[in-house]
This record gives C-alpha cells, structure tokens and sequence, in this order.
C-alpha cells in the first residue's frame, strides 16, 4: 500500500508540470502578446482519455482552413473506406451499324479525382484512354454519328460551394470538382511579358483546355524587376477565361496552372482526339448539360455500357490530400461520402449530389456514431469556404472517434509533420527531433487565418489538440513562432520532457 502511494505521489508533479507548461505557455506568451490580443484564438488539447491539458476558447468555432481535410478524409476513411476506387464507364445509346455508331458515346463519370491528374499516384492517362479504346473497337465501332459526351450526373452541376470567394475560384486551389473531371479541372498556360512596359502579356494555352473557351488577357507588362502579379478569373457561367495584373519586364516564361470549370467537356475532347489518331471520328463533343438543350438525354441505366476503370485506392488519393493539401481532391471526397451515405440511407442509387445534400448526410452520420455536432459546421470539404465554423472541442471529439477506427494508423500516417515531406516540412525546424517525430497534424491557412490539428502520439498514448486563430492583424509570419511554441511545448508535455 505505501509503495503504491508512494509511487503514484511521484508521478503527481510530473503530470503537473507537463499540465502547466503548455497551459503556461499558452498563458504567458501567447494571452499576453499583442499579436494575440485582437484575434479570436481557440485552443485544446486532450489526452487519450479525454482529459483537458491546455485550453483557451475550446467551445469557440472558428475558421478552420485546411484542417477541415482532416475530418473529411477521415469521413472518407470511415465511410468508403480505405480500399474505395472511384469508377469511370464508356457507354453508348443508339445502334451499331456497320462500324457506325448512330448515337453518342458517354463517358460516365463516377467522380475520379484522379483522371487525367498530373500527380504520381496517378495512372497514366494514355492507358485509361487506350482501355476505354480496345473497347469501343471491340464494340465495333468504327465512327461516331453523333458526339462524345461528357457525363457528370452523379453529382449536381454545381461546381464550387456558394460560399467560395470569387477571388479564389480561377486558380488552381480553386478548381472545383465534378462528377466526371479530368486532369483535376486544371488548365495549363505559359506567361511571358510583352517586348514593352505596358505592352499586353503573351499566354500560350498549353495543356488541356475546355472546348470553346476565350481567353481575355487584360495583364500587362510590368517594369523590370517585377514578379507575376497576375489574377485569373474564371466561372461555370461562361466559357471565358480573364488575365488581369501584370508580369514583369524581362522575367522568364512562367507554367502555371488555373482552374477549368468544363472538366466533363474536357475529358471529352482529350478522349475525342485519342480516338482520332487510331481513326475513329465523331461529329463532335460535347457534356449532358449541353446536350439536353438540344436533345432528351437517356437515364444512365438506359445506356450500353462496354469499359469500366477505376482509380488509385482512397488510401492513396487521402496520403495526398493531407500531405500536399490538396483542395480538389477533398472536395471530390466530401461530395462522395456524402453520395454513399444518402444511398444507405435510403437503399436506392443516388444521382446529382448537392453539397447541402452531402453536409446533412454527414451531420446525421455523426450523430448516428455519437459524435456531438456542437460547434461544427463544415460548408465544403477543403476548408476554402469561409463558412466553416469548427470549435477545437469538436476537433477533440472527431479524432476520438477516428482513433477507435480499425484503419486509424493508416488515416495517422496521412497527417503530415514537422521535418517529414508535405505542409509542415519546414515547421519546428531547430526542435528536437524526438519531439518532431510525434507530431502529426494538419495545417491551414486562409488571409488572417492560421491553424493546426491533429494528434500527438506521446509516452502516454495519443493526444488530440486543434489550435485554432482568426483575424490577426498583421503579417502570418508574425504569429507562427508562437504557434510553433505551443506544439512544440505538446510535444515535450507528450515525451515528459
């Protein structure tokens, strides 16, 4: 009895102090600063059994940025699951006579992130095409009378959040996504300035491109020395692409992806052409929304279907959304989980997903697992709406809920962390390296907005925190050493140091 007594008042002090560094932390360096005076901070960590190590506004939802992709992978996770593929069909309607297709062929997205993406986990476009091509020649078709299509029912038209801002919708972190997509809606060009300051800038379109797209270019030459100070501005209302700012005098040739808002149209003109150069035509191409302007489009279960590909796993398409950030495919991931969850819900197929209809989807889910939805709005699945409001408590409660799951290690390993590859790479640089490696979380980042989550997986079993702030008001870099200090301070309370 006394040599239980006697050890367990040894580990009193220990406890303590770990509990009153990082609280002292956030109390004295970060309570006091004037940094922090103006902004709205939320902040909590919690050991494996849920008890508090360190608060400050725990109740508060705040912006979240980036960090919301950790609570949507780990839907996906949960939902899906890890072995998920996304699916893409080629399909036709009409008859085959004689080698001629009378009728169009569709390409029947079923929301692959992956498609035609430039990233490594990838497969390479030439062979998804060349499977998708065996088949239509097996099929015996020869020539299309009619158009290539587009297909992208399975989710609504909409191709962003309402709540985006239209400052961000035309650069690539502002691609949307959609049921079918191609080469993650991006569109590739090369800026070069003009031979004069104030001579209009030179764009060469490269890469994929939406059928029937103009290209305003209103940017301009800038003086020497100048960096690319140019915007893009693009939406699904028109097929029009707009160059504003300018491009310094003298400065090299600069590739950069902008965001596509046609990316069923695109696929299937990339398709179309694929088709050409092994000889077989078609009238045109086209999506189902331009179609059915013209023409009664048939139900997906009234196609012929004939070639069926799939994706990477979800394991893969989550690694790279938590590590790079990637918006475009955690909103194609939010929508999806959103999809499955109203067809267990109501046993039948589901067609044109909204994201209103995937956000109840997922608030019902939550509660239907025992996760309290208090302090939580999520409005898209990136974290780029500025309708996201999440306290830090519900960050707590979710990842509780993810560390339950029998695939969590694999949904942990996601999380990216200071020194290793991806968004935190760089953070934490002089800690040690001890600490670092426990350290697995998630960044994010809008104007004024800075945030981390995630786990530390300490000594005493896994602590889950989310440090939220909003609306400072002065340069990013300003407030991130104090931020630092606050994980850092975690990671020693979790290696008792």
């Amino acid at each position: 009895m006394k040599k239980s007594l006697i050890a367990g008042l040894l580990l009193i002090p220990l406890t303590l102090f770990g509990q009153n560094r990082v609280q002292n932390y956030i109390d004295r360096q970060m309570k006091t600063d004037s940094l922090f005076i103006n902004a709205v901070v939320g902040i909590l960590a919690v050991d494996q059994y849920g008890g508090q190590i360190a608060a400050w506004n725990p109740d508060m939802p705040l912006l979240t940025a980036s960090t919301m992709k950790t609570i949507t992978t780990g839907l996906g996770y949960e939902v899906l699951g890890p072995g998920f593929r996304f699916s893409t069909r080629v399909a036709y309607d009409g008859h085959i006579e004689k080698g001629v297709l009378h009728g169009n062929l569709y390409i029947v997205g079923g929301a692959d992130p992956t498609l035609g993406s430039r990233d490594t986990i990838a497969f390479p476009v030439d062979s998804i095409f060349g499977i998708w091509a065996k088949a239509v020649q097996d099929a015996g078709i020869r020539r299309i009378n009619g158009h290539i299509v587009g297909d992208d029912r399975i989710f609504d038209e909409e191709n962003i959040p309402d709540s985006w801002s239209y400052g961000n919708i035309g650069y690539d972190y502002g691609s949307g996504t959609s049921g079918l997509s191609f080469c993650e809606n991006l569109s590739y060009f090369e800026l070069a300035p003009g031979d004069a300051v104030g001579d209009p800038i030179r764009v060469t379109a490269l890469g994929p491109q939406a059928p029937n797209m103009t290209y305003i270019v209103e940017a301009v030459t800038g003086e020497a020395g100048e960096g690319d100070n140019t915007e893009y501005y693009a939406s699904s209302i028109s097929h029009v692409g707009k160059f504003e700012g300018s491009y310094g005098l003298k400065r090299k040739p600069r590739t950069l992806a902008q965001s596509n808002k046609y990316g069923p149209a695109t696929c299937a003109a990339e398709f179309a052409a694929f088709l050409s150069e092994r000889g077989i035509g078609c009238k045109g191409v086209s999506d189902v929304q331009q179609l059915s302007y013209d023409f009664a489009v048939p139900a997906q279960a009234d196609l012929k279907y004939i070639a069926e590909t799939y994706s990477p796993e979800l394991r893969r398409i989550v690694k790279v959304t938590n590590t790079i950030s990637n918006n475009f495919f955690a909103e194609t991931i939010f929508k999806m989980v959103g999809l499955k969850l109203i067809e267990q819900s109501t046993g039948e197929p589901c067609l044109g997903v909204t994201y209103w209809q995937a956000t109840e989807a997922v608030k019902k889910y939550l509660k239907e697992r025992g996760v309290s939805t208090y302090g939580y709005t999520q409005d898209d699945g990136s974290g780029l709406s500025r309708q996201n409001y999440v306290s830090p408590r519900f960050f707590t409660r979710f990842y509780e809920m993810m560390a339950t799951s029998p695939d969590f290690r694999e949904y942990l390993s996601s999380f990216p962390g200071p020194g290793r590859p991806g968004t935190l790479e760089n953070v934490l640089r002089k800690a040690d390296p001890d600490i670092k490696k426990t350290i697995y979380a998630k960044s994010g980042s809008l104007s004024s907005v800075r945030c981390y989550a995630g786990y530390v997986d300490s000594k005493h079993g896994l602590i889950r925190f989310a440090i939220l702030v909003n609306n400072y008001d002065c340069p990013t870099s300003k407030v991130q050493p104090k931020i630092e200090g606050f994980l850092e301070e975690l990671g020693k309370y979790g290696a008792n140091l």
